[in-house]
């Protein structure tokens, strides 16, 4: 059900756990931080006939960036000026489905309490929204719109309203507000709304009213403010060719409708990006292009208005000197330039049933133009409202369950240092509200008392209906007044409506004149002035304008041009039934007047809700808290009075069960669960609490507390409870944690134990009969092993070849030295001899791949060597294992004449060596040179002798260990002396580079016991080779050269 009674006073609990608040319970768990943070509503503040409490209360919680606080249903709204990243759809699910006091006070609580009340009630509701100008009522209304169009259910069509619900926002703002000096983006008129839902809750239509349209501001503005937003819209953000064919410059400077307020520029509005949002608005709400493109010409149509130029003739007559504006007035406005030139020069006059054209003179022809811009623009605004209508409209009639909510955005009391017409309607409209507000909230607070059997206590307030009836009364009424004096033949002036004034109503408490007043307050009156004594404070109004404002009359001959236009916006604006109607139009304060009285009724068949704005400052400041200008708005948004009145009886109720619910542990007779009736629990609680008779009240279903120091106290109680039950808590649940963990692990390690057991006694069963079969199998098989392969003995022999295979990969060879080779069975024999082969081969080709080129060279001389001497010379074993080197003889060993004598043959090797001269055998010491082509014989840089790899004979060694050994050249060369007889300590090495290099590895004699060699002239030498303890080379007695060779030379 919802609250017609104060919220504050009826908060609604969940049964959440102890530890935390309990459903309503936001608003009591945050009374424990009410000295850093304030009350979340300020019915609950003690002294609450303090302003100054009030005030600081607001202060606490703007700085703590909590903008939102309630007096009871009210929602009271501070302008941050900065984003509090609040409005999130995350924001939104949080409030949405939630009891009023469940969280925290916002925007989306008071509109998903209204949408909630509305389905479950099926009672129509409305949101009140008011405030001074900046103060937020527009975001307001703007937050409310999209919390319905996220949080509400949808289909295609139900986003189609809800499309066009929020759309319709930017294309009012851009033609109703504007840019003033206390609001960048300023309602300048009064909106309601109605969203209307169908059966399931979802947004099917909606419809708006709007209320006294600020039309003075399109032809004049104050110092420091600006038009309507579409003006400078249209200019800023408009494609060239709209400009070119409406006439228009990218330069609002040329207007004299944008030049009055020297305002053109704003840094907080981006005129060309708004305008792209209103192009993009008017198409999702349903303008053709067609009518988008007239009401452009409507627009472009006042700017070339105000810039139209009049001048006077010798009779003083007027008439106009721009005839550039008139063609641009005549194709946009779709009208005849010359009766439209005529229509703003001439005044007609119906004089005895005779039309007569009266010539104005400059003043009343400015008048006149002006007086056209409004009317064009005010009417042109009131189509547009209603074209929104029309694509907002519900059209299914055959849904008779649908329910509305309205939103109501207007002005709120406004106090200027000049207080003209507007400000005397707006503050009439603040007063019809007030008086509608404190009705409403009397008639619920009496409605709950009654329903709960508590006496109804009469609450004393200010009954402002004694002001309504000063302006609104017939006859007497301010209203009334102002009307008769316009309609009065003779000179009426706005003096002589003052001074009517001062006759019929002067004696009224709330009025005074300059005249009337007394001598203190006459110093602050000017005698054109008149003073009003309003519910929110005293104001002065300056009747002049007031009887022009109040006729808002268009001359006669306008009216007709307007009704030719051809301009099918205009021809709805302008009805000619207009021009044949003989009464007279109501005037504005009429009009204004019958729409309130409409307004009234249409909130007093809803259930509202209300939500007032406060303004923190003037300078539009983040974080700035001016406390003379909050006390201002605080007095005339009467927020102390709703204080006042709230508090008249109990400040704080709850439903029994709630209250309970929250409190039971505080009592011992109610903990932890109470058996009995609720009343006789709550009855028992307060008892024990030691709650006075005076403090409290028991209803039929709820509690009813008088003092918020007996809810604070309660509550601080509670919060001191809550840590011993936290602790109890804590300590058994705990406890009862454990042993639940304990008992579970206990429980798996047996259910584990137990499995892990049959896993391991399965296996072991599988593997005695898996080896029992296997010993079986091994057995039978080794009794047949010697026939031909069967069923028998097929395990054995697998084994035994497996056996065999993986003996062999254990001991298979390691290197192509190792000859080694496991016995294989008889029936491996020719296969075990295969992979011999292939293994050794593989080894081989291993081994060969990892022969660097050096060792490469290394291993074909020793293989040469080992065809030379293996087995035939005795110190050829020695040498194997010592490496050849590529020369015995350094660079510097050698004497360069030698090197130079060479010339360009390379050198392959060199070695000393002792030659034995043919004569006496003496030993010579000798360097052994090898070239490419020939041996060389060098001593100490001398070439001694050549010899041609061509003209070597042969090469004799002895195959004893000496290194003597005899190099062969033919007898007929005269170039030679004989054969040569050298001595090498190296001697395999020796021979075998010659070998290699002369390529005479098949020349190589080895010889036994001596060598025969031939010397000069024909000569023959012999040299005897025979055994001996050490070396020695000597000429013996037969003339022979002996030779005495040990077994360790090398």
């Amino acid at each position: 059900r919802r609250f017609s009674s104060p919220p504050s006073k009826l908060v609604f609990f969940r049964a959440l756990s102890l530890t935390k608040p309990l459903g309503g319970g936001m608003m009591e768990s945050a009374l424990t931080a009410r000295d850093r943070v304030g009350v979340q509503d300020f019915v609950l503040l003690e002294n609450y006939t303090s302003e100054a409490a009030f005030i600081e209360n607001l202060r606490k919680r703007f700085k703590e960036n909590l903008i939102y606080t309630y007096i009871s249903s009210v929602l009271v709204s501070v302008n941050p000026y900065k984003d509090l990243e609040i409005y999130t759809k995350n924001h939104m699910e949080r409030y949405r489905g939630v009891n009023f006091y469940e969280v925290s006070p916002h925007i989306y609580a008071t509109s998903d309490n209204s949408y909630r009340s509305m389905r479950t009630e099926r009672r129509d509701q409305c949101i009140l929204i008011s405030g001074e100008s900046g103060a937020g009522k527009t975001e307001a209304s703007k937050k409310i719109l999209q919390y319905y169009a996220v949080t509400c259910p949808a289909s295609d069509q139900v986003q189609t309203v809800k499309d066009r619900l929020l759309q319709s926002n930017p294309v009012l703002e851009a033609f109703g507000n504007a840019k003033t000096l206390r609001n960048d983006n300023s309602s300048r008129f009064g909106k309601y709304m109605d969203i209307q839902f169908d059966f399931k809750g979802a947004p099917v239509g909606g419809h708006i009213i709007n209320y006294l349209l600020e039309k003075s501001r399109v032809v004049h503005q104050n110092h420091g403010e600006r038009n309507f937003h579409i003006f400078y819209q249209l200019i800023e953000g408009g494609e060239e060719d709209l400009l070119r064919r409406l006439g228009l410059e990218r330069n609002p400077q040329h207007y004299q409708y944008l030049v009055k307020g020297n305002c053109p520029k704003v840094s907080s509005i981006n005129d060309r990006s708004d305008w792209k949002q209103v192009r993009k608005a008017l198409t999702v709400i349903g303008f053709s292009e067609d009518e988008v493109e007239e009401l452009m010409n409507i627009i472009s149509s006042v700017l070339h208005l105000g810039n139209m130029q009049y001048g006077g003739d010798d009779g003083g007559s007027a008439c106009i000197t721009s005839d550039t504006q008139i063609k641009y007035l005549s194709r946009l406005l779709g009208v005849s330039g010359t009766v439209l030139t005529e229509a703003l020069t001439h005044r007609k006059i119906i004089a005895k049933g005779e039309e007569l054209m009266s010539p104005l003179n400059i003043e009343q022809a400015s008048a006149a133009r002006d007086a056209l811009s409004k009317a064009v623009y005010g009417r042109t605004f009131t189509w547009l409202v209603n074209k929104i209508n029309g694509s907002l409209a519900y059209t299914d009639e055959s849904n008779k369950n649908s329910s509305v909510i309205g939103l109501l955005d207007i002005y709120g009391f406004e106090v200027f240092q000049y207080n003209s017409f507007e400000q005397f309607c707006i503050n009439y409209c603040n007063e019809k509200l007030q008086q509608l507000f404190i009705e409403l909230t009397l008639k619920s607070e009496q409605e709950e008392y009654e329903a709960e059997g508590i006496t109804w206590e009469p609450v004393q307030y200010f009954n402002n209906k004694i002001i309504c009836d000063l302006v609104e009364e017939k006859f007497k009424g301010i209203i009334s007044i102002l009307d008769e004096e316009c309609l009065r033949p003779g000179d009426a002036s706005d003096i002589t409506f003052l001074e009517k004034l001062e006759d019929t109503v002067g004696s009224h408490p709330h009025f005074v004149t300059h005249k009337l007043a007394d001598t203190k307050t006459r110093k602050l009156m000017g005698r054109e002035e008149f003073r009003l004594l309003h519910y929110a404070g005293d104001v002065n109004y300056n009747v002049n304008g007031f009887l022009d404002k109040n006729n808002d009359l268009l001359y006669r001959n306008l009216k007709e041009v307007m009704c030719m236009s051809e301009n099918k916006i205009l021809t709805q604006c302008f009805d000619r039934e207009e021009l044949t109607d003989k009464k007279r139009p109501d005037t504005a304060a009429t009009q204004f007047k019958s729409s309130l009285a409409k307004l009234m009724e249409i909130l007093m068949s809803k259930e509202p809700s209300y939500v007032r704005c406060i303004k923190p400052n003037d300078s539009k400041q983040a974080g700035r808290f001016d406390e003379v200008l909050i006390r201002h708005q605080v007095k005339y948004l009467g927020l102390m009075e709703n204080l006042r009145v709230r508090r008249a009886g109990f400040a704080y109720r709850r439903r029994y069960e709630i209250f309970l619910q929250r409190y039971k542990s505080l009592c011992p007779d109610t903990w932890p669960n109470w058996q009995g009736k609720l009343p006789e629990g709550v009855s028992t609680l307060v008892k024990h609490l030691g709650y006075k008779p005076e403090e409290y009240k028991m209803g039929r279903s709820k509690i009813f507390i008088r003092f918020p120091k007996t809810l604070f106290a309660t509550e601080d109680a509670l919060e001191t409870r809550k840590q011993s039950l936290a602790t109890k808590l804590q300590a058994g649940w705990k406890g009862y944690t454990q042993k639940t963990k304990y008992q579970k692990l206990r429980r798996s390690a047996i259910r584990i134990e137990a499995w892990w057991r049959g896993i391991l006694a399965r296996r072991r069963a599988q593997r005695r009969r898996k080896a029992s079969d296997t010993i079986r199998r091994f057995i039978r098989g080794f009794i047949y092993r010697h026939q031909e392969r069967c069923p028998q003995n097929e395990y054995f022999l697998d084994y035994v070849r497996y056996a065999f295979l993986m003996n062999l990969h254990r001991n298979a060879p390691k290197n192509v030295l190792d000859k080694s080779w496991p016995t294989p069975p008889p029936a491996l024999t020719e296969a075990s001899e295969h992979l011999r082969k292939m293994c050794m081969q593989n080894m081989v080709w291993t081994y060969c791949k990892k022969i660097s080129p050096e060792w490469k060279h290394q291993m074909e001389q020793k293989t040469v060597a080992s065809e030379l001497f293996k087995d035939k010379k005795d110190n050829y074993p020695q040498s194997v294992p010592k490496l050849f080197v590529s020369t015995r003889l350094n660079g510097e060993e050698i004497n360069p004449k030698a090197l130079q004598a060479l010339g360009t043959e390379k050198m392959k090797y060199a070695v000393p060596v002792t030659k034995y001269d043919r004569n006496g055998y003496r030993a010579r010491p000798r360097q052994l040179l090898l070239t490419g082509d020939s041996i060389v014989i060098v001593e100490e840089g001398k070439m001694k002798q050549r010899i041609e790899y061509g003209a070597l004979k042969g090469i004799s060694v002895s195959s004893l260990s000496d290194g003597v050994f005899v190099l062969h050249v033919p007898s007929t060369d005269n170039k030679q002396k004989g054969d040569v007889v050298l001595q090498s300590d190296h001697v395999i090495e020796t021979l075998t580079k010659v070998a290699i290099c002369g390529e005479k590895a098949d020349n190589v004699n080895i010889n036994q016991g001596s060598i025969t060699f031939a010397l000069s002239q024909g000569k023959e030498g012999v040299i005897d080779f025979t055994p001996g303890s050490e070396l020695l080379v000597a000429k013996a007695k037969n003339g022979h050269l002996a030779v005495v060779s040990t077994q360790t030379s090398g």
